[in-house]
């Protein structure tokens, strides 16, 4: 009986101790369809990423009966709109976000179901962001934050992170 379990066995054992599977972190490799983008602490608490119903360029958080869904990779794109997030360039830590045409912000990533800016990117990894009262009730203008700057006369809360739908 030992003999024909041994190859089993064997099998087993190597498969424990095998090296890590490698993450292909190919900008070329397809998107993965991911859904909504939401906040996960108060005030923002399950307010989901989506442009602003007024100005389609500016991205908030909102309710999530207009939320949008995206695909996410090196770029995060609209299944909707197909407009690409983008971060722009600002002298504050805190860096104005952009829904455009072109994905010119290819640093976006995933810490398991966190949006990030990646090592490797200009930003290096940041996770946090700035969400602040907008002028329409119900939504946040949401930013990049690399600091703790935020922008004169408005009512934020910084140190806010954007994950994908709960994975448990």
């Amino acid at each position: 009986m030992l003999i024909v379990l041994a190859p089993i066995l064997l099998l087993l054992l190597q498969g424990a101790f095998a090296a890590p599977t490698p993450v292909d972190n190919n900008p070329a490799a397809p998107q993965a369809t991911v859904g909504k983008i939401r906040a996960v602490q108060s005030p923002v608490f399950h307010l989901y990423l989506q442009a602003n119903s007024k100005n389609k360029t500016t991205p908030v958080l909102g309710p999530e009966s207009s939320a949008e869904d995206f695909n996410i990779g090196t770029t995060i794109q609209s299944k909707q709109t197909s407009q690409y997030l983008n971060i722009l360039t600002a002298s504050t830590s805190y860096k104005p976000l952009t829904f455009s045409a072109a994905g010119d912000t290819t640093a976006w990533g995933l810490e398991g179901d966190t949006i990030i800016t990646t090592t490797g990117s200009s930003y290096g990894r940041q996770l946090n962001f700035l969400a602040c009262k907008s002028s329409d009730a119900n939504y946040y203008d949401v930013y990049l934050q690399t600091g703790s700057d935020t922008p004169s006369g408005k009512s934020c809360s910084n140190y806010q992170t954007l994950h994908l739908p709960c994975l448990c």
